[in-house]
């Protein structure tokens, strides 16, 4: 959607200051974690794809909403939407890929797959924030709003052309629990947070994957650090836009890169914390190249870890386990936006950038005992 490059600029050319449009984004971070969970036990009761579509009718609400009512209540209803929608989303359809390959001998494709979904849908966005500049100069945020809209609604019909997925194990056969919905939605809930709590190893997975991915939070930032640098508002799309470069490259080659051991993995977060914190100093057309050669690095041991996480864990409630990695996600991702939230009153967004890529250096550190070995899978 167009409106992915300027959603930012458009909170602050309605007024809102770098503190608010952070509080708005604590809001959304908040909204999908208390969701996450629930939403990805609902995943292994009912039907995969149509809690996909669900989240697609609040995708498009949540643009509708900003376009019709665009003051600082009106953001946060489309945020308090957007989350919601994404916890329905997230654990969602990688359980349902998972499984599809689970029931076609193809597990192992997992990661290669998982890569490509990412990378299709890196360069869907790529093309939307490229076309943001145009599109504002023709008719503002009012034909970037509404065309995102239209968008929204083509990407959620898709959904119906997805298959109905296995499970590893029907609902109806956890615990042995009796056949209402209701109880097989508590089994659901229970099994998948008792196999986090209680291996280890699937314990360590969840939390390196929702690490990877919390440490990527700050992208909603990049359009006022472009802004900060002296970008006009046309120009802002483009910087952005190569940041997604790197990360569809990045998403591609998760396939060649899912044998990778956990001592790689720490070198390749520590390098690219290195390419973050650099180009976010350095600005310009240079530094968001760094930016994006950061990303696209960060972007792929995030799916790498993910899918170590599917070969490892039962495969039971497979989406439940995976909304897990959503939830601890989401509230280490609180934490980034209630750092720039504060931050931002005393200190210029590029170090606010910099610095929070700090933690990444522990997540490398982290990843040598923590990633699962490959071929260490428990799932039946």
């Amino acid at each position: 959607m167009p409106l992915y490059g300027l959603y930012a600029l458009l909170f602050e050319d309605h007024g809102l200051s770098t503190g608010s449009i952070s509080s708005l984004f604590v809001l959304w971070s908040v909204v999908a974690f208390v969701s996450e969970v629930p939403s990805g036990a609902w995943a292994d009761t009912v039907s995969r794809r149509g809690l996909l579509l669900g989240s697609g009718v609040l995708f498009t609400a949540t643009f509708t909403i900003w376009m019709v009512w665009p003051t600082v209540w009106g953001f946060a209803a489309g945020f308090v939407l957007w989350g919601v929608s994404e916890s329905l989303k997230s654990g969602t359809f990688e359980a349902l890929l998972y499984d599809e390959l689970a029931a076609l001998d193809a597990e192992h494709r997992y990661a290669a797959v998982m890569g490509y979904a990412n990378a299709g849908e890196m360069v869907c966005v790529f093309v939307a924030i490229l076309s943001a500049s145009p599109l504002f100069g023709l008719g503002g945020y009012a034909l970037v709003g509404w065309l995102s809209v239209a968008i929204t609604v083509a990407n959620m019909l898709l959904v119906l052309t997805l298959p109905c997925a296995p499970r590893a194990m029907e609902a109806d056969d956890l615990d042995g629990t009796g056949d209402t919905l209701l109880a097989r939605y508590v089994s659901a809930l229970r099994d998948g947070t008792t196999e986090v709590r209680t291996d280890k190893v699937v314990r360590r997975a969840v939390v390196l994957a929702a690490a990877l991915l919390a440490c990527l939070a700050f992208d909603e930032y990049f359009g006022l650090l472009a802004r900060e640098g002296g970008a006009t508002i046309e120009q802002v799309p483009v910087l952005v836009a190569l940041t997604v470069v790197g990360q569809v490259i990045g998403a591609a080659a998760a396939g060649r890169t899912a044998s990778m051991s956990g001592r790689v993995m720490s070198a390749v977060v520590i390098a690219g914390a290195v390419f973050l914190a650099a180009g976010a100093m350095v600005g310009g057309v240079g530094g968001f190249i760094a930016i994006g050669f950061g990303y696209g690095a960060l972007h792929n041991t995030a799916i790498v870890a993910e899918a170590r996480l599917q070969d490892t864990m039962s495969g039971r409630t497979r989406a439940t386990v995976t909304s897990l990695v959503g939830l601890t996600s989401e509230v280490m991702s609180v934490a980034v936006f209630a750092w720039f939230a504060v931050g931002s009153v005393w200190i210029p967004l590029s170090l606010l950038v910099a610095t929070t890529v700090l933690p990444l250096l522990v997540v490398g550190i982290t990843a040598v005992r923590w990633l699962p070995d490959r071929g260490s899978s428990a799932a039946s």
